[in-house]
């Protein structure tokens, strides 16, 4: 049995220039089918990704529904020992405490990453030029 990936003829090897020419036409269908092949295995990647993203936005909202209902709990808990203003008052102020800490927080690690420009790697780059330049 014979191998159809080999080419049987019975004539001469090609010459160098019909070789060259065949790589010329056969490279660019080869290089557009990848593309294509590229870009259909992006998009199915990305059907995907978006599909995660939004379980991961549901995931996010009902968590967020699962904290306000645990923050309606502990006010009807502390209602039970009070007045329910009270407790509605008391929650009230803990969680725009707990919001102003994690804001000042939050205000000086942005403070801390400012400004963005990589100063180390730029300062490197302007020794590596004053020493090609011969000043160090």
């Amino acid at each position: 049995m014979s191998d159809p990936t080999v080419n049987h003829t019975s004539g001469p090897d090609p010459t160098l220039g019909a070789l060259v020419n065949q790589l010329t036409t056969q490279v660019p269908e080869l290089i557009r089918s990848e593309l294509r092949l590229a870009q259909a295995e992006m998009a199915e990647k990305g059907k995907r990704a978006g599909l995660g993203i939004g379980m991961f936005s549901a995931a996010g909202l009902l968590a967020l529904f699962g904290l306000g209902t645990l923050i309606a709990t502990v006010i009807l808990a502390l209602a039970l020992a009070m007045d329910g203003w009270i407790a509605a008052l008391i929650v009230t102020v803990v969680l725009f405490a707990a919001a102003g800490l994690f804001a000042v927080m939050g205000k000086s690690k942005v403070e801390e990453a400012t400004p963005v420009a990589p100063e180390r790697a730029v300062e490197g780059v302007k020794e590596d030029i004053a020493t090609v330049k011969g000043q160090r």
